[in-house]
């Protein structure tokens, strides 16, 4: 399966609390990532319309662990930001898929970036192992 781009944008507002600080306020960059792993079930929540809980028993499969991540921060969010994380599916191929965020402050501007490639997981029955698995046709049409 060649990579495909689907067209789905979804938009998360975030307050920064105080617990995702340092001492000086500013946001701790693992924060980040666990923002933007939160960000990543909300979009497909909202392509597929139900929770992960649900969609993995949908589909039968276990979860979407990340295989690669990284990010670029352009400017520090601090305790109290109203900031929205725009997070996409930027490509799907067989069995894994990459994901792109934007953390946007409230005036629009850039902040941090977020880049995650994830594998579509199932157990297999007689060894209990976990492999990729491919991701279902109606996943991928449901983000357009």
């Amino acid at each position: 399966m060649d990579a495909r781009e689907p067209s789905l944008i979804h938009r998360r507002p975030v307050t920064i609390e105080w617990g995702d600080c340092d001492p000086a306020g500013i946001v701790f960059y693992p924060r980040y990532f666990a923002m933007f792993d939160a960000a990543t079930a909300a979009l497909f929540q909202a392509a597929l319309g139900m929770p992960k809980i649900a969609w993995t028993k949908h589909f039968g499969m276990l979860g979407i662990p990340m295989v690669d991540t990284r990010g670029k921060f352009h400017l520090p969010a601090a305790y109290g930001d109203e900031v929205v994380i725009e997070s996409r599916v930027t490509a799907f191929r067989r069995s894994s898929f990459d994901v792109a965020h934007r953390l946007l402050r409230q005036d629009g501007t850039l902040a941090v970036e977020g880049f995650e490639t994830r594998v579509w997981t199932a157990r297999e029955a007689e060894s209990g192992r976990i492999r990729a698995t491919p991701i279902p046709e109606a996943v991928i049409t449901a983000f357009g």
